[in-house]
């Protein structure tokens, strides 16, 4: 074992520990330690004995078992524990040293602890990490992003130990400075909620529309993970349905209807709000996992309130199709917005993202790792600009072959009064994406009959603004222009 570790890390949990055990058989010698001191001691004995590892049981022993320049990895809680640890860190650390914060940190918080880290001389990396407890063993994607100075130092590591595509490209590359990885971990966090729900809405339609059991649905979605939709949550949900309980039954239907967050779907959906970008998916996915927690009102309500009951005339196989061709197109939708969300914040914070690599980063190791993700590379490999993803030739032809099917499903589901939020919010979009005009003119007005907020007219040049006084008893003074 060499004498001084190639990286530190700090925080021994299921993800921390998975990682380090990823570094060191990709021949990395990690020095490791946890507040909970008796932590260390288990590792090192158990899943970490004689393997290149060096327990340390204070933080000043971490920073000095390390090489030069020293990296000091943190997989802790989000929040306040990495700003103590931070603290902490600092005082034993020289100029140039490097922190790095692998947790699922809010993109804001890093910015601000990557300028105030850079202040000491030091530098600072804040990385999202996706795959969960297997990813963080075999081969995550990871994104990481801050102070580009310490990229080539960490560059080996991070590549070594991060999922592989086909030609052996691994799922990792420099994003961009300050919160550049943290945000990127955010969206994709975000389309992970959305996919998520599609596929939740799918199984609704498919159990409660159709009747299929769970055996046939799990033969569906089989089959559907050898195609265009092959995907990491595909796979798994195929698994989950035909999972047995002790009795024999599904265990999926014993499981209560709530639905848990930690948050990235919520900041990713204040994130959209603050910067304009209409993400609608992924915010009715947001809704849809509050809604599920509101389960005694739901009981309640459900013998109160009256609706269609399902029945289903249909050709239930001609249906599955429709399923399957819009669940696709309403993936591309959630992807579309994902990255328009990232251009956005790109030229907010002035970020200079390859959208290709972000494509590439979630092609392997992470939660929303899925095929089409190729289709996205090559389509900003072919057009850097590309302003959204529906322009181009491969996804407008998905949809085009999508459409009828889409619009099917969502009927079908409203009539027989089954909530299809995200279905629905990504048909939305798309058609108020291709609408030349939308009847915003109306809400304009009725801004500037109410509060003389002013609008822009058809026949004049854009950013000439006017105020009608609509009543005959107002005047000429109108409000500022501005946009929140």
């Amino acid at each position: 074992m060499k004498n001084k570790a190639d990286i530190g890390l700090i925080g021994l949990a299921v993800m921390g520990e998975n990682l380090v055990l990823n570094m060191e058989s990709k021949g990395f010698t990690v020095a490791v330690y946890n507040r909970t001191t008796d932590k260390v001691s288990k590792f090192i004995n158990g899943r970490g004995k004689e393997k290149n590892f060096i327990g340390t049981y204070s933080i000043e022993e971490l920073v000095n078992s390390l090489e030069r320049p020293r990296k000091v990895m943190l997989l802790v809680k989000a929040g306040k524990p990495v700003d103590e640890f931070i603290e902490q860190i600092i005082p034993f650390l020289e100029e140039g040293d490097i922190i790095i914060d692998g947790g699922n940190s809010h993109y804001p918080d890093t910015i601000r602890r990557t300028n105030y880290v850079e202040s000491k001389g030091l530098l600072y990396i804040g990385t999202g990490v996706s795959g969960g407890e297997e990813g963080a063993l075999i081969g995550p994607s990871i994104m990481p992003g801050g102070s580009t100075e310490a990229w080539p130092f960490v560059k080996d590591i991070f590549q070594s130990i991060s999922a592989k595509v086909e030609d052996g490209s691994p799922c990792c590359e420099w994003v961009g400075n300050d919160g550049a990885g943290h945000f990127v971990k955010m969206v994709h966090n975000g389309i992970e909620y959305g996919d998520m729900q599609l596929i939740t809405e799918v199984y609704h339609l498919m159990k409660d529309l159709i009747g299929l059991s769970h055996d046939k649905m799990h033969e569906v979605f089989k089959e559907w993970n050898k195609g265009e939709l092959d995907s990491y949550l595909i796979e798994i949900t195929r698994d989950i349905l035909v999972y047995k309980d002790e009795d024999g039954d599904p265990l999926l239907e014993k499981i209560l209807d709530t639905a848990g967050q930690k948050g990235t779907g919520k900041w990713t959906g204040i994130a959209a709000l603050d910067l304009g970008i209409p993400l609608t998916l992924i915010g009715e996915s947001v809704f849809s996992r509050c809604l599920s927690a509101q389960k005694d009102e739901r009981v309640y309500a459900s013998g109160v309130l009256k609706g269609p009951s399902p029945e289903f005339k249909g050709n239930k196989e001609v249906f599955i199709e429709d399923l399957k061709q819009a669940l696709f197109a309403s993936k591309v939708i959630s992807y579309a917005q994902g990255y328009v969300l990232l251009k956005a914040a790109a030229k907010e914070y002035n970020w200079e993202l390859s959208y290709g690599s972000v494509a590439l980063m979630w092609r392997g190791g992470c939660i929303i790792r899925s095929v089409f993700l190729n289709k996205i590379k090559e389509a900003f490999d072919k057009d850097p600009n590309l302003n959204n993803i529906l322009l181009d030739p491969y996804f407008k032809g998905v949809i085009l072959k999508a459409q009828d099917s889409w619009r099917r499903v969502c009927s079908t589901a409203i009539l027989n009064g089954i909530p299809i939020p995200a279905f629905s919010a990504a048909l939305n979009y798309y058609d108020g994406y291709r609408s030349a005009r939308l009847p915003a003119n109306l809400l304009q007005a009725q801004r500037d009959y109410f509060g003389a907020h002013t609008y822009e007219r058809l026949d004049k040049p854009r950013g000439e603004f006017f105020h009608t006084n609509w009543t005959g008893r107002g005047g000429k003074t109108a409000s500022s222009t501005y946009d929140v």
